[in-house]
């Protein structure tokens, strides 16, 4: 079972469960560089310096400081944070109900698998789980991670829960700022049902298993290079310019688009074998193939 990052109670109402919480994603398969001398090939540790006699400071000199003015800093020690108890720190209260659909993805942060942790606690649990399901809504609640309180959504995930940390609006930059230059475009009726029809030949349905991280694999070719003393190169993309004639390059991209629907539709041309009576006794019957050897348990 993987190890939960945090352990507690989900509670609606009166009905209240023991419950754990697991990160849904990671990045432990990634590729990862540790920093290098260049001269003796030695790893590079980091230490803490003082900015003003630029002397290392140990661990147990080390405090936070918040500065409240050029130079001048209020210092908090890690035993002030964690007297902050708040009633979220072992307890996920769901506050609120909303349609799934009224949640703006941009406050959509970190995802997490929330699961019964006992044997006790999975009837209150389902009964949270499938009222969501059949009112068809999510559930809005608190909880503190690594001390800090975190606005939670829990939708139901097959036996589990979801359960995806909310950004505070004082996190997400208004849209306004970036968009209010954009000016207001008269489109042709022609140029958007073009680009629609090309939209409907390449739509398709949501196949994370088909995704790629090309830098990933890009970087696994340059070590494997490396390994073996050999040049690798990646192969320059051309970058895009803006498009001058918008109507000759959407009736390019339909020929194109038109043109590759039709090789995959095109069926294959049958082949010719030739007649059982010509076959040559060789060619009559394959060979049995060599059963495989199976390995002993």
């Amino acid at each position: 079972m993987p190890r939960s990052s945090w352990k507690g109670y989900l509670r609606l109402s009166l009905v209240s469960c023991a419950v754990a919480l697991y990160n849904a994603t990671s990045t432990a398969e990634r590729v990862s560089f540790n920093t290098l001398s260049r001269k003796t090939g030695n790893r590079l540790k980091q230490l803490m310096i003082d900015s003003v006699t630029e002397e290392p400071v140990d661990t147990s000199d080390r405090v936070k400081g918040y500065q409240v003015s050029k130079g001048q800093y209020v210092l908090v020690e890690d035993a002030d944070l964690e007297a902050i108890k708040i009633e979220s720190t072992k307890l996920i209260e769901i506050e609120t109900f909303v349609p799934q659909a009224e949640v703006d993805q941009i406050y959509l942060d970190g995802a997490y698998y929330l699961a019964p942790d006992d044997k006790v606690a999975e009837e209150a649990f389902a009964v949270i789980r499938d009222a969501m399901a059949r009112k068809k809504v999510v559930g809005v609640g608190r909880v503190v991670l690594n001390r800090r309180e975190r606005m939670l959504m829990l939708q139901p995930r097959g036996q589990g829960i979801l359960a995806t940390t909310l950004r505070y609006p004082y996190e997400v930059r208004q849209d306004s700022e970036y968009f209010a230059g954009i000016t207001d475009v008269k489109l042709p009726a022609e140029m958007l049902e073009i680009a629609e029809v090309i939209i409907d030949r390449k739509s398709g349905h949501f196949e994370p298993d088909k995704f790629a991280d090309r830098y990933e694999e890009a970087v696994v070719g340059l070590l494997r290079a490396k390994q073996a003393g050999q040049a690798f190169a990646v192969p320059e993309t051309p970058a895009p310019s803006n498009v001058v004639n918008i109507m000759d390059a959407l009736k390019r991209s339909l020929e194109a688009e038109g043109a590759e629907a039709a090789a995959t539709r095109r069926p294959r041309a049958p082949s010719k074998k030739p007649a059982a009576a010509e076959k040559k006794p060789a060619e009559a019957a394959e060979a049995p193939r060599k059963p495989r050897a199976r390995k002993a348990r």
